[in-house]
C-alpha cells in the first residue's frame, strides 16, 4: 500500500482523515507536531505528506521546506482553517503539490491525493525547468500560421534575441519552445520564466542566483535561472513586469554575458539566449519610463507577432480536432468531434482568450461528454450568448480580456464547489497559475 504521513494537532480531525484514507487503501502514519513528523519524513517512508498548516512547534511551510531539502521526490499537501490565499501561493511557489482549505471536501482530498501519489513529482521551484518534448504545438494551416513558420525556420538557427508579442492565449511559451528546439542549443536547458510571479524582492535571487548569507534568509547558496540555462535559452514571459532595477541588471547580463550572484565576489560567464515575450506595448512602455529604451532594443533582435484566433479562424477547426485529442487522452474519453451547431458557434465567436480560451472550453465539453460528439448544451453560457467581434481600442479590449479571465475562472470554480484540482484541470493551468490568477482577483 502507499503510505502516507499526516500531520494534524487536531486529534479529532486528524482521526477522520486518517481512517477515509485509510478505507481507500493508504497506509497512514499520523503525528500531531512538526518534532514527530520530522524523523519521519527523513527516513523516507511516506510517499506522501499531508500536514495542517498551524502546528504547535512550527508551520506546514517550514515542513514543506525541510521535505524539498532532504527528499524532494516526496509531495506536500497543505491543509488550514485558514482561506489564505497568500499562504497558497507561497506554499505553492516554495513546492507544494496541493493546498486545501477546512472543511476539507473527501472527495476533493482523495482526488488529490490519487493525483499526488499518481504521477511523476513536478519540479521544486529551486530545480531546472526540465524541457518538455513539445506534443502541445499544431501548426496553422492559415496564411498567418504559415508566415510564423517561415519567422521562426529563418531566426531558430541564430543567436539574435526574440521578442514575441501577442495577446492572452496565443501560445507565446510554445513559439518559444519551437524556436528552441530547431536551434543549434537543442540539446541544451530551455528554462521558462513568469516574470509576472516574480517578487520585487526576489527577482535578483531567481534569475541570477545568491550566495549563502547575502540576505536573511538566504541560508544556502542558489542558482538562479540564468545560470541553470547556461548554453541553452532562457524564455522571459512577461517580462515588461520586471522592475527597474531588475531591468539594469538583466541589460548588464545581455551586454557582458555574466552575472553576479547577490552576495558575491565575482562574476559568473553565462552563454544564454534570451526569448522575451509580453503582451503589452513594450516601446510605448520604455517612452513613459516604465520599461528601459537600450534594454527594449536589445530584447527586440527580432519581432514575431503572434496574430489572435479570431483573426486566423480558418485554424478553429484544426485546433478543435487537436485539443479534443488531447483531452481524449488526458481525461481517458472518446471523444470523435463537435456537432454542426457548435462549429457554428465556434466560427462566430470573437475568443478573446484565444488558443488557451479555445484549449480549456474543448476539455471541459470533453469532461462533460457522455457520447461521442460535443454539443451545444456542453458549451458555457457566455459562449451561447455571441456578441459582436469587438472593434474597441487596445486598452479597452485587454480590459476585457481581463474581465472575461476573472469569470471564467469563477464561474469554473463554483461549478467544481471549489475543488482546486478539478479546477486547473477544466481551465487547462497548473495549479501555481490558478493560484496565482486567485490572489490577482480577489476569488476565494
Amino acid at each position: 500500500m502507499q503510505k502516507v504521513l499526516l500531520i494534524e494537532d487536531d486529534m479529532t480531525y486528524s482521526r477522520i482523515i486518517r481512517n477515509f484514507l485509510e478505507k481507500n487503501n493508504l497506509e497512514v502514519q499520523s503525528v500531531n507536531s512538526l518534532a514527530q513528523a520530522v524523523p519521519i519524513f527523513q527516513s523516507g517512508w511516506p510517499q506522501l505528506i499531508i500536514t495542517d498548516y498551524r502546528l504547535p512547534d512550527g508551520n506546514g511551510l517550514e515542513l514543506l521546506e525541510q521535505s524539498i531539502k532532504k527528499n524532494p521526490e516526496i509531495n506536500v499537501i497543505l491543509i488550514t482553517n485558514y482561506s489564505d490565499i497568500r499562504i497558497a501561493v507561497k506554499a505553492m511557489k516554495m513546492g507544494a503539490f496541493e493546498y486545501i482549505t477546512k472543511p476539507i471536501n473527501p472527495d476533493e482530498l482523495l482526488v488529490t491525493v490519487k493525483e499526488a501519489l499518481s504521477g511523476p513529482v513536478e519540479s521544486k521551484p529551486q530545480l531546472p525547468v526540465a524541457e518538455k518534448k513539445e506534443q502541445d504545438y499544431v501548426k496553422g494551416s492559415s496564411a498567418n500560421a504559415s508566415k510564423l513558420e517561415e519567422f521562426i525556420s529563418l531566426v531558430a538557427p541564430t543567436d539574435l534575441s526574440v521578442l514575441v508579442l501577442g495577446e492572452t492565449g496565443t501560445g507565446k511559451e510554445y513559439i518559444a519552445k519551437k524556436i528552441h528546439q530547431n536551434s543549434n542549443r537543442k540539446d541544451s536547458p530551455f528554462v521558462a520564466i513568469d516574470c509576472g510571479a516574480l517578487s520585487s524582492e526576489l527577482a535578483g535571487s531567481e534569475l541570477f542566483g545568491h550566495v549563502k548569507g547575502s540576505f536573511t534568509g538566504a541560508l544556502d547558496n542558489k542558482t538562479g535561472h540564468f545560470e541553470q540555462a547556461n548554453g541553452g535559452t532562457i524564455f522571459l514571459d512577461e517580462v515588461g513586469n520586471l522592475g527597474y532595477d531588475i531591468q539594469i541588471k538583466l541589460l548588464r547580463a545581455i551586454e557582458e554575458r555574466k552575472i553576479r550572484k547577490i552576495g558575491a565576489n565575482k562574476e559568473t560567464e553565462i552563454d544564454v539566449r534570451i526569448i522575451a515575450a509580453t503582451n503589452d506595448e513594450l516601446k510605448s512602455g520604455s517612452q513613459e519610463g516604465n520599461f528601459r529604451e537600450d534594454l527594449y532594443h536589445r530584447l527586440n533582435e527580432f519581432t514575431i507577432n503572434l496574430q489572435p484566433l479570431r483573426k486566423r479562424k480558418e485554424d478553429i477547426k484544426l485546433f478543435t480536432a487537436h485539443f479534443i485529442q488531447q483531452s481524449n487522452m488526458k481525461l481517458d474519453r472518446n471523444v470523435t468531434g463537435i456537432d454542426a451547431e457548435v462549429e457554428r458557434i465556434f466560427m462566430e465567436y470573437a475568443w478573446p482568450g484565444n488558443l488557451r480560451e479555445l484549449k480549456n472550453i474543448v476539455r471541459r465539453a470533453v469532461l462533460l461528454c457522455g457520447n461521442k460528439v460535443i454539443s451545444k448544451d456542453l458549451l458555457p453560457q457566455d459562449l451561447l450568448e455571441i456578441k459582436p467581434e469587438s472593434h474597441e481600442p487596445a486598452l479597452d479590449y485587454k480590459s476585457n480580456l481581463v474581465n472575461h479571465e476573472k469569470e471564467m475562472i469563477d464561474r469554473v470554480l463554483k461549478e467544481v464547489r471549489f475543488n482546486k484540482s478539478k479546477a486547473s484541470q477544466v481551465l487547462g493551468m497548473d495549479r501555481k497559475t490558478l493560484y496565482n490568477k486567485m490572489e490577482k482577483y480577489g476569488l476565494k
